[in-house]
């Protein structure tokens, strides 16, 4: 099953990087946001509540695509960008194995422990 939910995550990223073609943005800004997400990270130095929180919302592919049709409805490419950045970070972590997070700490995500 691990395996099969890999390759949906790639398939996902694959998708996000199709959707960045259609955008008029040069390929190095795709390249230099795509770790932008992870800033999410930085409620753990509060504690893992708040960092939970925040890792969440910057990794959450539904939030992601609500940008990105936002995006598309009022014509705003920023937002389409913001969309795509943040669901093609969110799948690669993914398949990586960094899921969700759940407040009890950075390593446990709905994909099992990291690092187990």
């Amino acid at each position: 099953m691990k395996t099969t939910l890999k390759l949906e995550e790639l398939a996902k990223l694959g998708l996000g990087i199709f959707a960045f073609y259609f955008l008029d943005f040069s390929w190095w800004w795709f390249i230099g946001l795509f770790l932008a997400p992870d800033i999410g990270a930085i409620g753990y130095v509060f504690n893992n509540k708040i960092g939970a929180f925040l890792y969440n919302l910057f990794h959450h592919q539904g939030l992601a695509i609500l940008f990105w049709l936002v995006g598309i409805h009022l014509h705003f490419q920023v937002l389409q960008l913001i969309g795509v950045i943040l669901f093609s970070h969110s799948a690669f972590d993914r398949i990586l194995g960094y899921g969700l997070k759940y407040e009890k700490g950075f390593k446990f995500t709905h994909l099992g422990e990291i690092g187990k």
